[in-house]
């Protein structure tokens, strides 16, 4: 399997390579020369697969350059009971008649990003170890991302974090859970701005090629494709446990800020898995339910993002977008780079032609919006009518799903995050304060370590030189 850049780059890459490597040279997004087709007997015979062994099985078409029994010791490692609390590791609920939420948010840090990170920590490690390398990971964060790769990260040989988040704009327990690691490796910047800010900081650093190689920067933002390569194998065991045969379909509808999360089941569903229809549930900051009804993609600016009440998707420029556009466009390189390269950074934005927006529905995205209100409404009506308790970010993709409900099709709502995180809008919505698991009690109690820094690219670059 070889990789390429969504700007043209024509250094093909194997997957070692891209591993440590975030953005390509071109400053594009690596995707493979092609998605890897699962037919029907493929399927069969993973449907009764244990998790680990699922994702064994797609993440080796994927990563032929690492020997196969050391991959299957490093996801037999990461998903496991241990980890994640339980022996399904993503196991599914039935809400209602034909609409179901899947668990992802049993890891150390209570979020979906633990699926993807807890193996992207035992990669590197694997990888720099046997480069005899050490890696300075860059990497921004809006709430979720931040934590799940500081956990996975500590004390991993080899490696030092440096995380920027926008000041003061997570939950306090989103806060607590990064700011209080004390790990020598692990460095927080608090950011004076949003996260588009932060992201935009580890782009430009990222981009600076001298910089990069004399420092070693590699990246786990979804940008990394091996950590959207490890999110498609929930897509995978999401259907095995909502279907009986593969002639049924499903949906999936995914709270959706920097496009990572869905754009690993545009990847599933490229692959051959039977997905009717994918669902981008955005919050107030809607600049991509805004292009899937459209065609217009208008990044906005600082002042124009929302402080909202799911901030891990208070984002208005979408990282991972750009690999759906690629393929949408018939992987033109050419007509990606114009887009993202030159248009988004010169205008603000892009409108697709009409025949490429007319595209879309074949890809199967459709979209919605949630304000604060549908949020608490959602989250109490999952609590009187269903006796569960659901967090802010999959309240907005449990009240986009159920817009889009097809009769006979079930709908998958991915859960981002367990309610906990969120405390201060469950107490809103239902009067209750939702439980932490044990040992998270008086975590924003802790003593603190972190920096606050303006959004300036040098100042970021000059803390790392001094603290790598």
């Amino acid at each position: 399997m070889r990789y390429i850049s969504t700007r043209g780059d024509q250094n093909e890459r194997s997957f070692s390579e891209i591993l440590l490597e975030g953005l390509a040279p071109d400053g594009g997004l690596y995707l493979p020369t092609a998605y890897p087709r699962i037919d029907s007997a493929t399927l069969e015979r993973w449907r009764g697969l244990p998790y680990a062994e699922l994702a064994f099985e797609i993440l080796s078409l994927y990563i032929d350059d690492i020997p196969r029994s050391d991959l299957m010791r490093l996801v037999a490692a990461t998903y496991n009971e241990q980890v994640f609390g339980t022996k399904e590791i993503v196991p599914l609920r039935r809400l209602e008649d034909g609409v179901f939420i899947e668990a992802l948010s049993n890891g150390p840090t209570l979020a979906f990003k633990d699926m993807a990170m807890q193996l992207l920590g035992a990669l590197f490690e694997f990888e720099l170890g046997r480069r005899g390398q050490t890696l300075n990971i860059l990497g921004a964060t809006s709430g979720d991302t931040g934590s799940a790769a500081e956990y996975a990260m500590r004390g991993k040989r080899g490696v030092n974090v440096f995380m920027l988040s926008p000041h003061g704009r997570m939950s306090p327990f989103q806060q607590a859970q990064m700011f209080s690691l004390q790990d020598e490796n692990i460095h927080n910047l608090a950011i004076e701005g949003v996260f588009d800010d932060c992201q935009d900081i580890v782009k430009a650093v990222s981009g600076d090629l001298a910089f990069k190689r004399r420092w070693h920067i590699g990246t786990v933002n979804s940008i990394n494709w091996a950590r959207l390569l490890a999110q498609v194998v929930y897509y995978f065991a999401g259907y095995f446990q909502a279907t009986k045969t593969n002639a049924e379909r499903v949906s999936f509808a995914v709270p959706s800020g920097n496009f990572g999360n869905i754009c690993a089941g545009h990847v599933a569903r490229m692959m051959g898995l039977p997905i009717d229809r994918l669902v981008a549930a955005t919050n107030e900051n809607d600049v991509l339910d805004e292009f899937f009804r459209t065609g217009r993609y208008r990044v906005r600016a600082s002042a124009e993002t929302f402080e909202t009440s799911s901030p891990s998707m208070d984002i208005s420029k979408a990282s991972n977008f750009e690999r759906f556009v690629f393929d949408l466009l018939g992987r033109d390189a050419v007509r990606t780079a114009e887009l993202f390269g030159t248009s988004v950074s010169t205008a603000g934005g892009f409108t697709l032609d009409v025949p490429d927006f007319e595209h879309i529905a074949d890809f199967g995205f459709v979209s919605g919006k949630s304000t604060h209100a549908d949020r608490v409404a959602m989250i109490r009506a999952a609590w009187e009518r269903h006796h569960t308790m659901i967090d802010t970010h999959t309240a907005d993709g449990l009240k986009v799903g159920l817009e889009h409900v097809m009769p006979g099709v079930p709908m998958i709502v991915l859960e981002t995050a367990l309610p906990a995180k969120f405390a201060e809008t469950i107490r809103e919505a239902i009067g209750l304060e939702p439980a932490r698991p044990a040992g998270l009690e008086g975590l924003e109690a802790l003593p603190k370590r972190f920096a606050v820094m303006p959004p300036d690219v040098a100042a970021v670059k000059h803390y790392i030189e001094t603290h790598a």
